[in-house]
């Protein structure tokens, strides 16, 4: 599988990463979580990405993969939920780094991402000196932040961080135009690239985390042509312009094997790209990263 630099970090990451959302569900066996991460690290997958709210995950991963740490680029997030202390401050990133590592059995995570945060919390001076001693005594290698819209645009503008997760697919492409664009040197994790799979749906799904996508892609109206919906979709997020690795969330064996084989195919064919941007000139321009 192809690797590539992940920005100016000096990490290399493969052009899909796993998203560790669905190993840390209740419904998994710890056989079944073993299975499925050895294999990703067996696919040739380079990095992982975990983060606080994702129920098991963190401990799965340090209880399956602890003895192939330096095979992986390990991602997480944090910055809530840590009893006794506020989000979004120094004393709950210091702890929610030092609970992290524990649970993934480990001494670096290589990117930590505040989840989600408000842009009004990140000029918090003890939030960025936390991440900022991190980084300094190694627990901790690129501060990094996830989200969307204008918290995200207001992060990347701070200059405070290595690297950013946020939404890239045919359906949601706000931070595609308006932010990588202005990256420089940061890393760039793709999250959402199958768009939540929307297509799967024949009426508008209600109440569903997929009922925005599935409006966007009804008013793109476009082809896939002889492709099914998830090979367009992934070969569009992974080999977006400024995307260094998309992440998926699967469970299944199965499913992380046809990831696999999608994303090997490289880039979708100019003439797709073409009307893709066609659509969005279209439909898509008031539309914004936030779903």
């Amino acid at each position: 599988m192809e690797q590539r630099a992940f920005g100016s970090t000096g990490l290399t990451v493969s052009v899909l990463g796993l998203g560790g959302g669905q190993v840390g569900q209740e419904h998994l066996s710890e056989g079944e979580a073993s299975a499925m991460l050895n294999g990703v690290l067996d696919a040739g997958i380079t990095l992982i990405d975990t983060a606080r709210g994702y129920g098991a995950s963190e401990e799965r991963i340090g209880r399956h993969l602890a003895a192939r740490r330096t095979e992986f680029v390990l991602s997480s997030k944090g910055g809530y939920d840590i009893e006794g202390t506020e989000d979004w401050t120094g004393p709950n990133v210091r702890q929610g780094i030092d609970r992290a590592l524990r649970l993934l059995r480990t001494d670096r995570i290589d990117i930590f991402h505040l989840h989600s945060c408000p842009r009004e919390m990140l000029n918090r001076g003890d939030l960025l000196e936390a991440l900022d001693e991190a980084v300094a005594v190694g627990k901790i290698g690129v501060a990094a932040y996830s989200g969307d819209g204008p918290d995200l645009a207001s992060a990347v503008a701070s200059g405070r961080f290595g690297s950013i997760e946020t939404s890239v697919n045919v359906a949601d492409q706000w931070s595609l135009r308006h932010v990588l664009p202005t990256r420089g040197g940061l890393g760039v994790i793709a999250k959402r690239p199958i768009a939540n799979a929307a297509w799967r749906f024949s009426a508008q799904p209600h109440g569903d985390y997929a009922e925005v996508y599935w409006q966007r892609l009804q008013a793109l109206a476009l082809d896939v042509g002889e492709l099914e919906w998830d090979e367009f979709a992934l070969r569009f997020s992974a080999y977006a312009p400024g995307v260094d690795t998309a992440i998926v969330g699967t469970s299944k064996p199965v499913n992380l094997a046809r990831n696999v084989a999608l994303v090997n195919r490289g880039p979708l064919p100019a003439e797709q790209l073409q009307a893709i941007d066609e659509a969005w000139a279209r439909e898509g321009e008031a539309w914004t990263g936030q779903v």
